[in-house]
């Protein structure tokens, strides 16, 4: 059981620092499908509630040296933060409240919009060259709310916001983003182990392996071309969303 979740740990570290996730696209389907082969199953809340802790240690491990090659925008951060902090509350709560079946449906289907936003537009503001847009405040709230409800991170909305609405270059977007998840997961643990969802057991060894292999994704996230970038991003994306639509209705893979 502990070497299934720290191999999650590093896979999710490694997939979440290159491309700007929280990793929560890969620990909650991988916790939701392959504890029961171990004997062991999890509501999606409870997933979600691991994933914060997951999407934490991300930010942790990555941050630092996004900050060091001058990717972070630090003050954009502190600005948008506030956003999804709110939106993260919100969803947290959502998340304890609703069904776990139309959480995984909702989970699927906005893993399937921000692969199709991203694919549409991999071709845009590599130089961050647009002028950002009124909506970039709304769809952040968005992103945290997406982030408590799902575990997600939210990166997967944050990152084409930023960049598709707000202008920011596609690696900047994807180190900021890293860097405001972390301060929104730690709002969404707190919601989440009040609500005593949160199995910190199961947790440890995720969040230690997304600490290892955050670290290296951070170091080689740079020398990766952008539209290779965005198409794994998307790949990604749309492989959860259907794994999880199938899932939350009943239909067998």
């Amino acid at each position: 059981m502990t070497a299934l979740l720290l191999a999650i740990g590093l896979l999710a570290g490694l997939l979440g620092s290159l491309l700007g996730l929280g990793g929560g696209v890969v620990v909650v389907p991988a916790l939701e499908f392959l504890l029961p082969l171990a004997g062991r199953s999890l509501p999606i809340q409870a997933a979600a509630a691991i994933s914060q802790i997951g999407v934490l240690s991300v930010s942790v491990a990555s941050t630092a040296g996004y900050i060091q090659r001058g990717q972070v925008r630090l003050r954009l951060g502190y600005q948008l933060v506030l956003f999804t902090i709110l939106g993260g509350i919100l969803g947290s709560l959502l998340g304890l409240l609703l069904p776990a079946a139309t959480v995984g449906l909702i989970f699927s289907l906005l893993l399937f919009y921000s692969a199709f936003t991203l694919l549409r537009g991999i071709r845009r503001l590599e130089q961050g060259s647009a002028k950002p847009s009124r909506w970039v405040g709304v769809a952040m709230t968005f992103a945290g709310a997406m982030s408590g409800l799902l575990g997600i991170g939210g990166g997967s909305v944050q990152v084409p916001v930023m960049n598709l609405l707000g202008g920011v270059p596609i690696r900047e977007a994807m180190a900021t983003s890293t860097f405001i998840m972390g301060l929104t997961a730690f709002a969404n643990a707190v919601v989440y182990s009040s609500g005593h969802q949160l199995n910190l057991a199961l947790a440890a060894p995720v969040a230690l392996g997304i600490l290892v292999a955050a670290r290296v994704g951070a170091q080689i996230q740079h020398r990766i071309p952008v539209a290779w970038l965005k198409l794994a991003f998307s790949l990604i994306l749309l492989y959860s969303g259907v794994n999880l639509a199938a899932r939350s209705l009943g239909i067998p893979l």
